[in-house]
Parts: C-alpha cells; sequence; structure tokens
C-alpha cells in the first residue's frame, strides 16, 4: 500500500518551535516534495517545497521560519518551524507531487499524507 504518514505536530506555546515529520512506504521520492496547511475549508495553503535536486521554495507565510528537508535515500521530510504565532494553527500536510489543492482533505494530484494538527497558543 502507498502511504504517507506524517507526525510531530501538538500544542506549542507562541514562540517555540517543532518539526514535522513524514515517511513514505511504498513509494519513492523522485521528485517535489512539500508541505501544506489548512486552517478553514478550502484554504489549503502550500508553504515549502523542495525538488529532488533539492532546490527549496518558501511561501511567506513561513519564510524566514520554516525549513524542509528531504532524504531521498529514505523517503522522508521534514518541516521545522521557530517562532510560531497562534495564527499558525492549522492541520499540516505532506505531499509529493502535490499540485495546489483548494483543500488539503481532498487533493487532485499525488500522494498525501494525513493531517497532522498544530495548534499554537498565545
Amino acid at each position: 500500500e502507498v502511504q504517507l504518514v506524517g507526525s510531530g505536530g501538538g500544542s506549542v506555546p507562541a514562540g517555540g518551535s517543532l518539526t514535522l515529520s513524514c515517511a513514505a512506504s511504498g513509494l519513492h521520492f523522485d521528485d517535489q516534495v512539500a508541505w501544506y496547511r489548512q486552517a478553514a475549508a478550502n484554504e489549503c495553503k502550500l508553504l515549502a517545497s523542495m525538488e529532488f535536486n533539492g532546490r527549496t521554495w518558501y511561501s511567506d507565510l513561513v519564510k524566514g521560519r520554516g525549513s524542509i528537508a528531504r532524504d531521498n535515500a529514505k523517503d522522508t521530510m521534514t518541516l521545522g518551524m521557530t517562532r510560531l504565532k497562534p495564527e499558525d494553527t492549522a492541520l499540516y500536510y505532506c505531499a509529493h507531487r502535490g499540485g495546489w489543492p483548494d483543500d488539503c482533505e481532498k487533493p487532485t494530484h499525488g500522494r498525501w499524507g494525513q493531517g497532522i494538527q498544530v495548534t499554537v497558543s498565545s
């Protein structure tokens, strides 16, 4: 079975840090991987992506605070975030070739992990 399994969420105080992880099984990370989040229905936001060659892209939502990494040999990926804010509270998703869905729960491309809840308290 092909699946991506995310982990690492939880409750964090504002100003804190956390790292989300994602591991693939039955799938080789041979293309773009990315992290998304969704705080409200149909508002799926691409946060960060990394190409197979290591090139990265970051949304303004996390630029300077987020760091995406991948291990192509182990088919794993991470998203580290610092200086967390209450507005970072959302469900976070990892994806392989995820595209640009409106709803992270109903993606139309690629393979996605389950939503990981991150709650940042003020």
